[in-house]
Parts: C-alpha cells; structure tokens; sequence
C-alpha cells in the first residue's frame, strides 16, 4: 500500500509507494571540486547504543585525528525513509555537502536518526567526544552546519553544550520564537523536526561561538526569514560573533537548485568559515 503525503504550498504533493526515493534526495550541491574524488568514506560505524550509525567523509591529506563538523539532521529518519525512500544521511545533498566539507581538509559526520533526533545529536557528540579518536576524529570540539529544518536541533545543541562546538554555519533555517514570535513552534508541529530549543531566547546563545547565517532573500517559507531576522537582531544586541550573509535573490535550497557563481560564491564562503574557525586552536 502506498501513502499520500499532501502538502500545499511549500510542503511536498506526492505519492509514496514502496518506498521510492524522491526526486529531493537526489539533488546535490551546485559546486565541484576535484578533490571530492579522493574523500575516503567509512559508513555505519555505529555510537550511542540505540542502532544508529554514522558516516564519515575523511580528508584526504589530513593526519589523523582530523577536525571534524557534524552535517546535523533534525528529522527522524522513521519518517525519512516512509515519505523520501531513504535516510536524511542517504540524500544526496547531505553527501555532496560532506565531500565538500572533506575536500577542503574538514572530516565531516553524518548519522542516523531514530524517534527522537535531539537525543540522536547528542548521543553522536557525547560519542565523538569520548570515542572520537577510535575513527581518527577529534571530536572534542566539533563545528555544525545544518540548513532548514534542521537548523533547530543545532542551535539546541549549541545552546547546551556550547564548549562543545568550535562554530556553526546555518543555511536559510528556522531559528528562534523571540519578540512574542510563534512561527517557528508552528512550522515545527507541521513539519515534525526536532526543535529542542524551543522556549530560548538570544541570552541563552553562548558569547563565544562564532556563527555564520545564510539568509536566502526569496525564501518561500514564510517562518523562516522573520525568525532568522529577528535572531539576527538580537545576536547584534549582545554583540556575539555573527556573521550574516543575505543572498538576497536566493530561493530556499539555492545551493542544490540554482547553480552558478553566486551558489559557488557562498558555498565557499560557508566551506572556508567552518574550517578557519575549526582550524583555531582550542
């Protein structure tokens, strides 16, 4: 039996039949890089004890252990694998990401999820910072991209453990309910990702974690922008290390949609701040 997954607007208006992977998992990052070609990968390794596994994407030319960011995912993959055919890790712009991450000299992580993605996230830090340098990562402190909806799970990790995380880059994502906001609360209940920083505020961030936001001007998603807005706003008043980059002609997903030296431009921009941050030493 196949499922109906109807969605107006921005949400998705397809049918799901045995588990066909949709046409969304298949896109991959807009930029090459010859380098991608040589990027060593170990999958299924497995951490937290609940079945979950991860994926890592190893530089080429880096000594073990190697700095590492976590590609974060804030949906369950039970619900992953029933409406887009395969895991959040299997897509294809999650490991076109991961490669990129590699080929500039990053180890990047990618991992499973189950029922509760939260938890899943940081099961895989309290791993990689005990067990890290069993897979070569130095998982001490680690950056974290994330995008979307998955940008909320980051921001909790962020918020709870913030000597854990050397940066962040996140990419055209809901943030956080401040001013009276509800957007955020609201499209996390629509679209089930996991939002544990629900209910902080801009006191909550840490003073000293570098953060990288990437705004796309033409974002469809109407939640998205007002929330990254007034974040922004409320960084700048505590004076935190923000760094905004507004793409003001970008869509949602511009960098798996909308190829060109724009797409190439920023994703540099993103690749070049995770590793100059990750790079300083502790």
């Amino acid at each position: 039996m196949g499922e109906t997954l109807r969605i107006e607007g921005n949400e998705w208006e397809t049918t799901v039949t045995e588990n066909p992977r949709h046409e969304v998992t298949l896109k991959r990052v807009q930029v090459q890089m010859p380098a991608t070609e040589s990027v060593e990968v170990r999958q299924q390794i497995p951490y937290g004890g609940a079945g979950q596994t991860i994926d890592v994407y190893y530089p080429a030319a880096a000594a073990p252990p190697a700095r590492a960011v976590i590609l974060v995912s804030g949906l369950s993959d039970i619900g992953a694998q029933r409406l887009f055919g395969c895991r959040i890790n299997e897509m294809q712009s999650v490991i076109s990401w991961a490669k990129l991450f590699a080929a500039t000299g990053v180890a990047a992580v990618t991992y499973t999820t189950g029922e509760d993605p939260a938890a899943d996230l940081q099961a895989l830090a309290d791993h990689l910072a005990q067990s890290g340098h069993e897979i070569g990562i130095a998982g001490d402190r680690v950056a974290l991209w994330a995008c979307s909806s998955q940008v909320p799970n980051a921001l909790g990790l962020l918020i709870s453990e913030p000597h854990r995380v050397a940066c962040a880059a996140l990419c055209y994502g809901f943030m956080l309910d401040l001013d009276g906001s509800s957007g955020v609360a609201t499209a996390q209940r629509k679209w089930r990702f996991a939002n544990p920083a629900g209910g902080k505020s801009a006191a909550n961030l840490p003073a000293d974690v570098p953060l990288l936001i990437v705004r796309a001007g033409r974002d469809a998603f109407p939640e998205i922008n007002p929330s990254i807005d007034r974040f922004v706003a409320h960084a700048l008043s505590r004076n935190l290390p923000i760094h905004l980059v507004n793409h003001h002609a970008g869509a949602h997903g511009f960098d798996v949609d909308e190829p060109g030296a724009t797409t190439e431009r920023l994703v540099q921009q993103i690749l070049t701040f995770v590793r100059g941050n990750l790079m300083v030493p502790s």
